[in-house]
């Protein structure tokens, strides 16, 4: 048996529960350098718990993903928030599940970005690994470092699948 998720658009209001949309919102701004720049604040909450310090990293895709799309496996990250932002507008597709202590395909839900938007996971929530449409493309990631691991695999008994189409 396979899933077949059809991606909704991606709103803050739609992702709320999962994490943070983080993109240029009007009722964010603020002027900065004497005003030559529209600045937007606190996008989204980094949260990082126990030992941990936030980490700023470059992921550039090597293999582009086609669709159909088919994956079997979600991730999560227990001890901080991780956030992933393109450097150039490209489509993004997020596929999420509330952060449970276990989770089945069922629970999944697929978003689609306009092409400028990124996302930040909550601590915990459980997702589909980071895919790009274009090899080369390149993602700032904005996540916990520290000694101790900070990903928990889980395969799904069902296979999932992002359609041809979005």
């Amino acid at each position: 048996m396979t899933i077949v998720l059809q991606p909704k658009p991606l709103t803050r209001e739609r992702f709320a529960a999962y994490g943070d949309v983080i993109e240029s919102v009007v009722d964010r701004t603020a002027a900065m350098n004497a005003a030559r720049f529209e600045r937007f604040d606190d996008l989204c909450s980094i949260d990082m718990k126990d030992d941990g310090r936030v980490a700023v990293s470059i992921a550039r895709c090597r293999i582009a993903t086609r669709l159909p799309y088919r994956f079997d496996m979600v991730e999560r990250h227990p001890l901080g928030s991780q956030a992933f932002v393109p450097l150039t507008p490209c489509l993004m597709v997020i596929v999420v599940a509330p952060a449970e202590e276990s989770v089945e395909a069922a629970d999944l839900r697929a978003f689609v970005t306009n092409g400028r938007q990124g996302i930040n996971y909550h601590r915990g929530t459980w997702h589909m690994p980071l895919i790009a449409f274009d090899a080369g493309q390149e993602f700032l990631i904005i996540d916990r470092a520290a000694d101790m691991p900070n990903c928990d695999q889980h395969s799904l008994d069902t296979t999932v699948m992002l359609p041809e189409n979005l």
